[in-house]
C-alpha cells in the first residue's frame, strides 16, 4: 500500500471510521513488530512491544499532521518506545562483541555429511537467523536502532532521521559507526565472511540444538529450546537467509497477539 492509499485510511480513521483504523493497524503491524524483533531479540518480548507500540499509535493517531509520511511518524513512536520504555532498558543484556565472539567460539563441532539434508538446511537457517539477530544485541540501543533502520529496513536516511529524531547527517554518522563494528565482527569471527574464522553455522549447530547451557542471549538465544524441540520433528519451515553482514534478515513474522 503507498503513502496516498496509506494517508487515505488515516484520514477516515481520524474522522471516527473503526473499519478503517482497524486496516491501519493491519498494514502497519508487520512492520512494528519485525522492528521490535531485531530490537528486543526475544520473540515474545517483541509481541509484547508490538502491542504496546500499536496501541500508542491508535491513541496518538489524531495528533499526527500529515507533516511527514505516516510510516516515519509510526517509526518514530516505535523508536521512542524501544529505546525509552524501561522494561526494555532493563531487559536489554548489554552484550559486548568479545562476550559473544567467545559463546560463537565454544560447543564447535564437526556435524557430518548432511547433503541433501532438508531438515539439516532449515536448522542451520535458524543458526543463522539467530546468530544475526543475537549480534545485533551487542551494539547500544542507539546504534542497533540506526543499524536496523538504515541496513536491514533500508530507511531512506532522511526517513531514518526523522524516525529517530535527529538530522541527516547524524543519521549517518551513527549508522556508520555500527556498521564498522558489524563488519569488524563478522569479518573476524563469522565463517561465512571468513574462511580464518573458527566459528561456521555447521560447527556451531550441534552445540546449538542442545539444552545444556542454554542462555537466553548466546547464540541462539531464545530459539535453542525451538531447535531442541523441533529437532526430532520438524516441519519443513522455509526461511530466506540473509548473509549476516548486514541487510535483509527476513525471519518470519509472528502477528502480535
Amino acid at each position: 500500500m503507498d503513502n496516498g492509499e496509506i494517508d487515505g485510511l488515516v484520514r477516515k480513521a481520524q474522522g471516527g471510521d473503526k473499519a478503517s483504523l482497524q486496516e491501519l493497524v493491519g498494514v502497519i503491524q508487520d512492520d512494528v513488530y519485525r522492528l521490535a524483533l531485531r530490537m528486543l531479540y526475544d520473540p515474545d518480548d517483541a509481541g509484547d512491544a508490538a502491542q504496546e507500540i500499536l496501541i500508542l499509535v491508535v491513541t496518538k493517531l489524531s495528533t499526527f499532521e500529515f507533516r511527514s509520511a505516516f510510516r516515519t511518524w509510526m517509526y518514530r513512536v516505535a523508536a521512542n518506545y524501544l529505546i525509552g520504555a524501561k522494561k526494555n532498558r532493563d531487559k536489554d543484556p548489554k552484550l559486548s562483541f568479545d562476550d559473544y565472539r567467545q559463546d560463537l567460539e565454544s560447543d564447535l563441532a564437526e556435524s557430518g555429511d548432511h547433503a541433501g539434508d532438508a531438515e539439516h538446511q532449515v536448522l542451520l537457517n535458524e543458526v543463522r537467523i539467530s546468530c544475526t539477530m543475537a549480534m545485533l544485541l551487542c551494539l547500544d540501543a542507539k546504534h542497533r536502532l540506526a543499524y536496523i533502520l538504515g541496513d536491514i529496513m533500508e530507511l531512506d536516511h532522511a526517513e531514518a532521521g526523522a524516525a529517530l529524531a535527529i538530522s541527516q547527517a547524524n543519521f549517518r554518522k551513527q549508522l556508520s559507526r555500527a556498521r564498522t563494528k558489524v563488519v569488524d565482527f563478522t569479518s573476524k569471527s563469522c565463517g561465512l565472511v571468513s574462511d580464518d574464522a573458527k566459528c561456521s553455522c555447521a560447527k556451531k549447530l550441534p552445540g546449538a540444538a542442545r539444552p545444556r547451557r542454554w542462555r537466553r542471549y548466546s547464540l541462539c538465544g531464545s530459539v535453542r529450546g525451538k531447535l531442541w524441540r523441533r529437532s526430532g520433528a520438524h516441519s519443513g519451515l522455509a526461511r530466506r537467509i540473509a548473509h549476516p553482514r548486514i541487510t535483509n534478515i527476513d525471519a518470519p513474522v509472528q502477528k502480535p497477539r
